[in-house]
């Protein structure tokens, strides 16, 4: 499908009303019962859907012209392989076959609802049955490659964001500060990573407590979205967090639990500030990236300015200083 005649790219949903969401979904066989309210996410826009005599389902709306038909699909196959080997990841709705629909101009894809609330870093439950569940993710994801979804690499998820932020006019007089910084931390982290290139598997990629659920004693993961080839410990990192010693404590409890499926990457650790500080560079070049976006103005209000920048300066400046320390270690000293 060829959206680029059909949506501005920094506005795509701008037409994309509660009537637009409900006729789509009844093209694909669903009664709606005039319900529908919006969902947290920004990248995509998602919607919970009444059904009549149903319970409702999640419309996930792709943002146009981010990702191509095949490397949906990858996603797709992933969450519901995930799915088959008992891991409770929330893999579409498969309808005569299919989990990728196009209705109304965009792609499209169902989920079943489910509820729970985030899991609780520093409860050891939790963190043990993080460590369970990446650990048996993982040991799925490591059975064969993404053929079309790209991996975690410096030019794709760094040099992109670095140049969107350049070329935003944001900046304010910081272009040279911010050029020299991050072209430090980019060349480093390239450096770090091309020594686990040979380590890649498939990731679910952003793996933070906002897209975990916990009911019942048990995890659910959901939004693959960014799912990746890339080194284990990107799904690993942005769990720890607070001084040294808490991080100890808290990996220690993952540790242990990711290892009733796979040996711990304990190498890998090394990588825990060079994926940190691409994140950051990531970020601000993404919140750059989508500045003309309603969406984002409205939930970012406080990107873009000044203080914004000086702030961000003073973290990379600081993630310089964290790359030249010791790596993180196990145990609890």
């Amino acid at each position: 499908m060829n959206t680029s005649d059909t949506f501005d790219t920094s506005q795509p949903y701008y037409q994309l009303n509660p009537d637009r969401v409900m006729d789509a979904i009844e093209k694909l066989g669903f009664f709606c019962d005039g319900r529908i309210m919006a969902l947290n996410s920004y990248e995509n826009r998602v919607y919970q859907v009444g059904i009549e005599d149903e319970q409702p389902i999640i419309a996930k709306f792709y943002r146009p012209e981010r990702w191509s038909d095949e490397q949906i699909g990858e996603e797709h196959e992933f969450t519901l392989e995930l799915a088959d080997a008992g891991i409770p990841a929330i893999a579409p709705v498969v309808k005569e076959g299919e989990t990728l629909f196009h209705e109304e101009g965009f792609r499209i894809a169902l989920f079943a609802r489910r509820g729970g609330h985030a899991p609780e870093l520093d409860n050891n439950e939790h963190l043990f049955e993080l460590g369970r569940f990446l650990g048996h993710l993982h040991s799925v994801g490591e059975l064969k490659k993404f053929q079309h979804r790209p991996a975690l690499t410096v030019q794709d998820y760094g040099r992109h964001a670095q140049n969107c932020v350049l070329e935003s006019g944001l900046l304010q007089g910081l272009e040279t500060r911010y050029a020299d910084l991050t072209n430090e931390l980019l060349a480093e982290i390239d450096k770090r990573l091309q020594e686990f290139d040979s380590e890649t598997i498939r990731v679910q990629g952003d793996c933070h407590c906002g897209n975990l659920l916990w009911r019942d004693g048990q995890l659910m993961m959901l939004d693959f979205d960014d799912c990746r080839m890339a080194p284990a410990m990107q799904d690993i990192w942005m769990l720890l967090s607070g001084d040294q010693q808490q991080q100890k404590l808290w990996l220690n409890e993952i540790v242990e639990g990711y290892e009733e499926f796979l040996s711990f990457p304990v190498r890998q650790l090394q990588l825990i500030e060079p994926l940190r500080s691409l994140r950051i560079i990531y970020y601000s070049g993404w919140l750059s990236e989508r500045k003309d976006d309603p969406a984002f103005q409205q939930a970012f209000s406080h990107f873009g300015g000044g203080n914004w920048w000086q702030a961000h300066i003073s973290n990379l400046e600081q993630q310089i200083q964290a790359m030249s320390a010791p790596s993180l270690t196990l145990g609890y000293y």
